[in-house]
């Protein structure tokens, strides 16, 4: 199971991608989790330590245009065994790779090898989870078109909402068989109806709430994953209840 999880700049798309791993690996699943953000944050949100923030990204020489798209060169394993530095309970971590200097061009290879590493990565019994970049870039370009279930974050305001609405479009013309939103730093019942309201008129799939916390900024300023930080039990619930009901939409398990 291949997830991808998207929305504005801010939404907490990395702090719910490191807590879905950490759930998911702590619950028996085999986890690789892909940071396929330029500026990669998500090794720290794992409470990793910092040499696992310095990801060596998979290299380009890895991979070859093929009909239909790119592909790599070797096994996805080897690629595991070589690139892929080691997190918290047992959860592979991956870099997408970002500008070395200032003025070097598009990051139009990086696309590519994250493209090929997410098409082989779909084996039975592993759970990827991919934390995008705030840039629909990873759509356009087609980047994702190998998950299975994009999750959408969304604030409960306008401009948040506005970002969903326009990846969701995006999505809908790739080949991702789901598409689901979860409602991010909720404060209210009305913060969540109005996000229920939102799919409701849009067609979309809703995936549950995750409430706002001040531990969760506690937990990122001490460098530590909300998963390990005391008085997140709320969060970490409801992020247990989004999983469920995305596998409910997929029919396929996330969780141990």
């Amino acid at each position: 199971m291949r997830i991808a999880l998207a929305g504005k700049g801010g939404a907490g798309k990395t702090t719910l991608s490191a807590t879905l791993s950490l759930l998911a690996a702590r619950g028996g699943r085999k986890v690789v989790a892909v940071d396929a953000d330029a500026n990669p944050n998500l090794a720290a949100a794992l409470g990793a330590a910092p040499a696992a923030g310095r990801l060596q990204p998979v290299p380009v020489s890895l991979v070859s245009r093929r009909r239909g798209g790119t592909g790599l060169l070797e096994p996805v394993n080897t690629v595991l065994d070589r690139y892929a530095a080691a997190g918290p309970d047992g959860i592979r971590l991956l870099g997408m790779g970002g500008p070395a200097h200032a003025d070097e061009g598009c990051l139009c290879a990086a696309h590519a090898v994250v493209s090929s590493v997410l098409e082989d990565l779909g084996a039975p019994g592993r759970l990827v989870v991919v934390d995008m970049e705030a840039s629909p870039e990873h759509l356009s370009r087609g980047t994702v078109r190998h998950v299975d279930a994009v999750l959408l974050v969304a604030e409960p305001y306008y401009r948040s909402l506005e970002t969903v609405r326009r990846m969701s479009a995006l999505v809908a013309e790739l080949t991702v068989p789901y598409v689901a939103v979860v409602a991010n730093k909720v404060r209210s019942t009305g913060d969540r109806e109005a996000v229920e309201e939102f799919c409701a008129r849009h067609g979309l799939a809703f995936a549950g709430a995750v409430p706002w916390s001040d531990a969760v900024g506690a937990a990122d300023r001490a460098r530590v994953a909300v998963a390990d930080w005391p008085g997140t039990g709320d969060v970490l619930t409801a992020v247990q209840d989004v999983a469920a009901s995305l596998g409910r939409i997929t029919g396929r398990r996330l969780l141990g």
